[in-house]
Protein backbone atom coordinates (compact mmCIF):
# COMPACT_ATOMS: atom_id res chain seq x y z
CA UNK A 1 0.00 0.00 0.00
CA UNK A 2 3.28 2.05 0.75
CA UNK A 3 3.56 2.44 -3.28
CA UNK A 4 0.29 4.05 -4.24
CA UNK A 5 1.07 7.48 -1.99
CA UNK A 6 -1.32 5.57 0.83
CA UNK A 7 -0.01 5.71 4.63
CA UNK A 8 0.01 1.73 5.51
CA UNK A 9 -3.11 1.56 7.72
CA UNK A 10 -4.91 4.83 8.16
CA UNK A 11 -5.53 5.50 4.09
CA UNK A 12 -4.22 9.04 4.77
CA UNK A 13 -1.48 10.50 1.76
CA UNK A 14 1.89 10.03 2.93
CA UNK A 15 3.99 13.55 1.94
CA UNK A 16 6.71 13.42 -0.74
CA UNK A 17 10.23 13.78 0.16
CA UNK A 18 11.66 17.17 -0.15
CA UNK A 19 14.20 16.31 -2.84
CA UNK A 20 11.04 15.08 -4.95
CA UNK A 21 9.04 18.13 -4.49
CA UNK A 22 11.38 20.51 -5.67
CA UNK A 23 11.90 18.77 -8.64
CA UNK A 24 8.46 18.54 -9.27
CA UNK A 25 8.67 22.79 -8.16
CA UNK A 26 11.38 23.25 -10.51
CA UNK A 27 9.08 20.89 -13.46
CA UNK A 28 6.32 22.63 -13.01
CA UNK A 29 8.21 26.25 -13.33
CA UNK A 30 9.86 25.15 -16.46
CA UNK A 31 6.78 24.08 -18.63
CA UNK A 32 5.18 27.53 -17.49
CA UNK A 33 8.23 29.35 -18.43
CA UNK A 34 8.10 27.97 -21.67
CA UNK A 35 4.33 27.77 -23.01
CA UNK A 36 3.78 31.98 -21.08
CA UNK A 37 5.85 33.76 -22.62
CA UNK A 38 4.87 32.95 -26.21
CA UNK A 39 1.66 33.08 -25.29
CA UNK A 40 1.79 36.49 -23.67
CA UNK A 41 3.90 37.72 -26.54
CA UNK A 42 1.12 36.52 -29.30
CA UNK A 43 -1.66 38.25 -27.10
CA UNK A 44 -0.25 41.20 -27.30
CA UNK A 45 0.56 41.59 -31.05
CA UNK A 46 -2.69 40.66 -31.76
CA UNK A 47 -4.13 43.30 -29.05
CA UNK A 48 -1.12 46.08 -30.59
CA UNK A 49 -2.55 44.83 -34.30
CA UNK A 50 -6.23 44.88 -33.30
CA UNK A 51 -6.98 48.31 -31.64
CA UNK A 52 -6.11 51.29 -33.15
CA UNK A 53 -4.57 54.35 -31.75
CA UNK A 54 -5.36 56.42 -34.28
CA UNK A 55 -7.45 56.66 -37.93
CA UNK A 56 -7.36 59.04 -40.90
CA UNK A 57 -6.43 60.45 -44.39
CA UNK A 58 -3.95 62.00 -46.06
CA UNK A 59 -3.50 63.31 -49.86
CA UNK A 60 -0.71 63.96 -51.89
CA UNK A 61 1.42 62.01 -54.37
CA UNK A 62 3.34 58.81 -53.87
CA UNK A 63 6.85 59.89 -54.32
CA UNK A 64 8.67 56.39 -52.95
CA UNK A 65 6.63 52.69 -52.91
CA UNK A 66 8.22 49.50 -52.94
CA UNK A 67 8.29 45.90 -51.30
CA UNK A 68 11.37 45.01 -48.61
CA UNK A 69 12.52 42.83 -46.15
CA UNK A 70 14.31 40.04 -45.74
CA UNK A 71 11.40 37.25 -44.24
CA UNK A 72 8.62 39.76 -43.48
CA UNK A 73 7.59 41.68 -47.00
CA UNK A 74 5.54 45.07 -46.22
CA UNK A 75 5.14 47.68 -49.01
CA UNK A 76 6.93 50.97 -47.59
CA UNK A 77 6.15 54.13 -49.27
CA UNK A 78 6.12 57.87 -49.20
CA UNK A 79 3.55 60.09 -49.71
CA UNK A 80 4.30 63.96 -50.47
CA UNK A 81 1.98 66.28 -48.82
CA UNK A 82 1.93 69.48 -50.70
CA UNK A 83 -0.05 72.41 -48.90
CA UNK A 84 0.74 75.60 -51.07
CA UNK A 85 2.63 75.97 -54.50
CA UNK A 86 6.49 76.93 -53.78
CA UNK A 87 6.59 75.57 -50.34
CA UNK A 88 8.44 72.14 -48.89
CA UNK A 89 6.58 68.88 -49.33
CA UNK A 90 5.58 67.36 -46.04
CA UNK A 91 6.61 63.50 -46.40
CA UNK A 92 4.23 60.84 -44.64
CA UNK A 93 5.86 57.05 -44.22
CA UNK A 94 3.87 54.95 -44.17
CA UNK A 95 3.37 50.78 -44.64
CA UNK A 96 0.68 48.52 -46.51
CA UNK A 97 0.18 45.21 -45.38
CA UNK A 98 -2.71 44.22 -48.31
CA UNK A 99 -1.68 42.92 -51.86
CA UNK A 100 -4.68 44.62 -52.94
CA UNK A 101 -4.16 48.13 -51.65
CA UNK A 102 -0.68 48.00 -52.94
CA UNK A 103 -2.02 47.08 -56.38
CA UNK A 104 -4.65 50.23 -56.14
CA UNK A 105 -1.46 51.94 -55.10
CA UNK A 106 0.90 50.94 -57.72
CA UNK A 107 -1.92 51.78 -60.14
CA UNK A 108 -2.25 55.54 -59.10
CA UNK A 109 1.44 56.22 -59.16
CA UNK A 110 2.00 60.01 -60.45
CA UNK A 111 -2.07 61.27 -59.28
CA UNK A 112 -3.13 62.43 -56.31
CA UNK A 113 -4.54 60.72 -53.59
CA UNK A 114 -6.26 60.33 -50.51
CA UNK A 115 -5.32 57.62 -47.79
CA UNK A 116 -7.07 56.32 -45.28
CA UNK A 117 -4.96 54.21 -43.00
CA UNK A 118 -4.53 53.17 -39.40
CA UNK A 119 -1.77 53.75 -36.76
CA UNK A 120 -0.91 50.91 -34.56
CA UNK A 121 1.80 51.21 -31.71
CA UNK A 122 3.56 49.37 -29.72
CA UNK A 123 4.61 46.77 -32.38
CA UNK A 124 7.28 44.76 -31.30
CA UNK A 125 9.37 43.94 -34.32
CA UNK A 126 9.58 45.95 -37.68
CA UNK A 127 8.75 42.47 -39.33
CA UNK A 128 4.69 44.29 -39.42
CA UNK A 129 6.39 47.58 -41.11
CA UNK A 130 8.49 50.21 -40.79
CA UNK A 131 6.14 52.48 -39.90
CA UNK A 132 2.97 52.74 -37.19
CA UNK A 133 0.93 53.30 -39.67
CA UNK A 134 -0.74 51.23 -42.31
CA UNK A 135 -2.78 52.36 -45.22
CA UNK A 136 -6.11 50.25 -45.64
CA UNK A 137 -7.36 51.58 -48.86
CA UNK A 138 -6.41 54.37 -51.37
CA UNK A 139 -8.52 56.92 -54.23
CA UNK A 140 -7.50 58.84 -56.28
CA UNK A 141 -8.86 62.52 -56.02
CA UNK A 142 -7.63 63.93 -59.43
CA UNK A 143 -10.90 63.76 -62.34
Amino acid sequence: MAASGLGPQSGTPVPLPISARIKKFFVRLLIFSIIVPPIGLALYIWAALSFTYSSGERVGYVQKFSNKGWICKTWEGELAMVNLPGTMAQIFRFTVRDAKVAEEINATLGKRVAMHYDQHRGLPTTCFGDTSYFVTSVQSVEP
